[in-house]
């Protein structure tokens, strides 16, 4: 049995080791020297200055329903909202995409309403008056990283307060790799880990590819950006269905690495 059949009969036995880990470290071993980046970060997240705009504007509630690929100056007021809240990285172009769209689930799983990627009058109350993230580690290090699996969010704090809230795609439960020694299954373990690297760009893996992965349980589970198709053309799904790492949308992929000490940096999983 090659070893990476093995390890995907340990995942059946329950003995926590997810789908990704069964190709990572061979990727690690194989990527080119220098590919790796060195476990060093800011001493400070450097947080993009989309993310860390100082205070919330006020909002009014659209007099529309906003949803995915509408456009106009309600759609951007909306954006600029969420972005000063920590949930949105782009721009405020006046174009409801797959960015926006992701920044408005995170923005519903939060404030406990139905997530359904549309701005009516609920959510745009909400966000008239929107309820904090409660973190469950108030105390656990300036800078870190709360993964909250039962609400399906990613919270970034930064000096002790957040920098970033994004919506994510986690395990998803099911078994596959089924064989003689029992089965994979998409699991991702709760418990307080640590940053543990990061690769740059494209990683390719049987399962598929991930980009911009930031490891934090060994070289197994990462936090990392990888698109999938759908009726929105892209962006992670709204539901878990991962093999065991944390996906997080494109956009946020593409700069949450600056955002953390890639070795280090305190990640706390729980329901």
């Amino acid at each position: 049995m090659s070893s990476t059949k093995r390890a995907g009969r340990l995942t059946g036995m329950g003995l926590g080791v997810a789908a990704a880990s069964l190709t990572i470290a061979g990727v690690l071993a194989s990527v080119a020297p220098g590919a790796v980046a060195a476990p060093q970060a800011p001493a400070k997240a450097t947080v993009p200055a989309k993310v860390a705009a100082s205070a919330a504007p006020a909002y009014t509630v659209p007099k529309r329903t906003l949803g995915y690929g509408m456009s106009g100056s309600d759609v951007k007021a909306l954006q600029v909202r969420l972005g000063a809240l920590k949930y949105y990285a782009g721009s405020a172009d006046g174009t409801f995409g797959v960015d926006t769209l992701e920044a408005v689930w995170a923005f519903q799983e939060v404030q406990g309403l139905l997530v359904s990627g549309k701005v009516g009058l609920w959510t745009g109350k909400a966000l008239q008056n929107p309820k904090a993230y409660k973190s469950r580690y108030p105390h656990g290090g300036s800078l870190r990283v709360e993964v909250n699996l039962s609400t399906r969010v990613l919270v970034l704090y930064s000096g002790g307060k957040v920098a970033l809230i994004s919506h994510i795609s986690s395990g998803g439960g099911y078994a596959f790799d089924c064989g003689n020694y029992g089965c994979a299954y998409a699991i991702t373990p709760t418990g307080n880990y640590h940053t543990t690297g990061y690769i740059p760009g494209w990683v390719q893996v049987p399962l598929g590819e991930m980009y911009n992965p930031v490891f934090f349980i060994g070289t197994e589970f990462a936090i990392h950006g990888e698109p999938t198709s759908g009726p929105t053309g892209g962006g992670v799904p709204v539901n878990p269905v991962s093999h065991g790492c944390v996906r997080i949308p494109m956009d946020i992929a593409a700069f949450f690495h600056t955002m953390v000490k890639t070795t280090g940096t305190p990640v706390y999983v729980y329901r």
